[in-house]
């Protein structure tokens, strides 16, 4: 069955799968996750659906009105779209219903599940990019994490675009893909294996195809 849900991530701990032997887990909290709204192919040329996730007190209107439509008084503090097949929903939940991660999801399942990295600042390139730095030894004392040379004489004399250099490092979309579901319960789901971002980031929990 495929499924869909929005979560945070909650703790990670470690646990025995059924051959003993340990691994680590990831306990992701997805409630409450209300559908929001359904856009269907005839009238938004493609099928979606909107989740909200996450109780809060301030948000801006437009998504203040989404939540008005689907009937709901809890403003929520992320909204998100799932591209999605409408045999999906059908005869399961309709606008405004609260959603459960046993509503699609079971033990054994495998989810992809995409988060925000954590941020890790202006970082070199042996940090960022594992480059090996320069050598240690003959006089080299200062090019130990140096990136070597980075363009060429007078053609095309210019760094190329795209070049891996030093830079802002993390805090951008991450995917980690084929992650099994350990557990499902009311309130959440635990997987093998870490996810993206920091304790209490957005994640968007999807099965995989």
């Amino acid at each position: 069955m495929s499924g869909f849900i929005l979560g945070e991530k909650s703790e990670q701990s470690q646990t025995f799968d059924d051959n003993k032997d340990m691994i680590p887990t990831t306990f992701i909290k997805t409630s409450p996750c209300y559908l929001i709204e359904i856009k269907e192919l005839s009238k938004h040329g493609y099928f979606s659906v909107m989740l909200g996730f996450g109780k809060t007190k301030n948000i801006k209107k437009p998504n203040m009105g989404k939540i008005a439509k689907a009937g709901l008084k809890t403003p929520l503090r992320f909204l998100r779209e799932f591209r999605w097949d409408a045999k999906t929903l059908e005869h399961k939940i309709k606008v405004g219903d609260e959603i459960k991660p046993t509503l699609f999801f079971k033990k054994g399942d495998i989810v992809d599940i995409s988060g925000t990295s954590k941020g890790k600042g202006f970082q070199g390139v042996v940090k960022r990019h594992g480059f090996a730095g320069g050598p240690r030894t003959h006089g080299q004392s200062d090019r130990e994490r140096a990136p070597g040379s980075i363009g060429q004489t007078t053609t095309p004399g210019r760094v190329f675009k795209g070049k891996r250099m030093a830079g802002r490092m993390g805090g951008k979309r991450a995917t980690v893909k084929r992650l099994q579901i350990v557990e499902v319960k009311d309130d959440g789901l635990i997987v093998k294996g870490l996810v993206p971002g920091a304790k209490g980031g957005l994640l968007e929990i999807r099965t995989t195809r």
